[in-house]
C-alpha cells in the first residue's frame, strides 16, 4: 500500500516537474518580437525587437508570467474608399493604402493591444489626414504626378477643359504630406512606424463621371467630325487631280487623233490629186463623185432644190433619167 502511494506521488511529482519545465520554456521566432507580463504588468525589455537578433529558446517564470508576441515584419493597411471634396469643390472617391510596422511592442500593447486595434486606429488617423490633405488642394494636384503636355495634332485646338493644367505638388507630394503628418504621432503614441502611404485609386463621383463622359463623347465627336471633313477635302483633292489627269490624257489622245486624221486626209488628197491629173475622164469622174458626196451629206427627202439649167447636178440627173419612147 505504501509503495503504491509512493508511486502515485512520484508520478504526480514528475508530471508537475515536466509541466513546470515546459511552461517555463518558449521559443522566440525571428519574425516576432516578444515581452512578458506578470499579473498584467510588463516586465523586462522587448526580446528580438527592431534592430535586435535575440530569437531562440527563452525561459520564464511558469504560470504567473505571460508571453506576448507581435509581428516584426512589415504590415499592410488598406483603407476603405471615401468620398472627399477637393479645394475646387469637386467630389471624388479616394482609395488609399499604407505599410507599417511595430517598433515599440510594449507601447503598442498598452495603447491598442493587438493588430486589430491598430488597424482601427490607422483607419481613423490615415483616413482623416488624407481627407485634410485632399481638401486643401485642387483636383489637378491629386490626380497628376508629373508635369507633361498633351500630345495633339498641330492643327487641333484644345479647349480649356481639355488642356493639361500645370500643378505645383502632385499626387506623390500629397501622399508624402499624409506620411509626414501622421507618421510622428503614430510612432509617439502607438509605437507604430508608418513606412509608406499611397493613393491607390482616385475616381470621380457618379454625377461628375456622367458629365465628364458626356464631355469626352462630345470632344471625340468633334475630333471625328474634323477628321471626316479633312477626309472629304482630301477625297475632293484626289478626285480633282484624277479629273485633271483624265482631261489631259483625253486632250492628248484627241490631238493625236486629229494629227493622224489630218495626215490621212492629206494622203487622200494626194491620191485624189494624182488620180485627177491622170486624164480628163478621171477628172470628170472625180468631180462627179465629190458632187454626189456633197449632195448626199446635205440633202434629205424633205428638201426642195432649185437648179439652174447649167448646173452639173441637173446635167447628171438628165443623163441618168430613163428616155421616153
Amino acid at each position: 500500500m505504501i509503495k503504491q502511494l509512493t508511486s502515485v506521488f512520484a508520478g504526480i511529482l514528475l508530471f508537475i516537474v515536466i509541466s513546470t519545465f515546459f511552461s517555463s520554456v518558449y521559443i522566440v521566432d525571428e519574425t516576432q518580437q516578444v515581452f512578458e507580463t506578470r499579473f498584467g504588468k510588463i516586465i523586462g525589455d522587448t526580446i528580438n525587437g527592431p534592430g535586435k537578433k535575440e530569437a531562440g529558446l527563452k525561459f520564464r517564470v511558469p504560470f504567473i508570467t505571460k508571453v506576448h508576441a507581435f509581428e516584426k515584419r512589415y504590415l499592410e493597411w488598406d483603407g476603405a474608399p471615401n468620398q472627399v471634396t477637393t479645394k475646387d469643390k469637386l467630389f471624388i472617391f479616394i482609395d488609399t493604402y499604407a505599410r507599417w510596422r511595430i517598433v515599440d511592442a510594449q507601447l503598442f500593447f498598452e495603447k491598442v493591444r493587438n493588430e486589430t486595434g491598430a488597424q482601427a486606429r490607422l483607419d481613423d488617423i490615415l483616413d482623416g489626414e488624407a481627407r485634410i490633405v485632399v481638401a486643401g488642394n485642387d483636383l489637378v494636384e491629386v490626380i497628376r504626378s508629373r508635369q507633361r503636355e498633351a500630345v495633339v495634332d498641330e492643327t487641333e485646338v484644345l479647349d480649356d477643359e481639355s488642356q493639361l493644367k500645370p500643378f505645383e505638388q502632385g499626387r506623390s507630394a500629397l501622399a508624402k504630406q499624409v506620411l509626414d503628418n501622421a507618421g510622428p504621432n503614430l510612432k509617439k503614441e502607438f509605437g507604430i512606424e508608418l513606412l509608406d502611404f499611397r493613393f491607390k485609386r482616385i475616381n470621380y463621383s457618379q454625377e461628375v463621371r456622367v458629365k465628364i463622359f458626356e464631355r469626352m463623347i462630345s470632344e471625340r465627336a468633334r475630333i471625328a467630325s474634323k477628321f471626316r471633313s479633312e477626309g472629304i477635302g482630301e477625297a475632293a483633292k484626289i478626285e480633282g487631280a484624277q479629273e485633271r489627269e483624265l482631261k489631259r490624257i483625253t486632250s492628248e489622245a484627241y490631238l493625236k487623233q486629229q494629227q493622224i486624221k489630218g495626215k490621212a486626209d492629206a494622203k487622200a488628197v494626194d491620191v485624189y490629186a494624182e488620180a485627177f491629173n491622170q486624164s480628163p475622164e478621171s477628172r470628170e469622174f472625180y468631180e462627179f463623185l465629190k458632187t454626189m458626196e456633197t449632195y448626199k451629206n446635205t440633202l434629205s427627202t424633205n428638201v426642195t432644190m432649185i437648179l439652174s439649167t447649167d448646173s452639173d447636178f441637173l446635167k447628171y440627173i438628165k443623163q441618168s433619167a430613163p428616155k421616153k419612147e
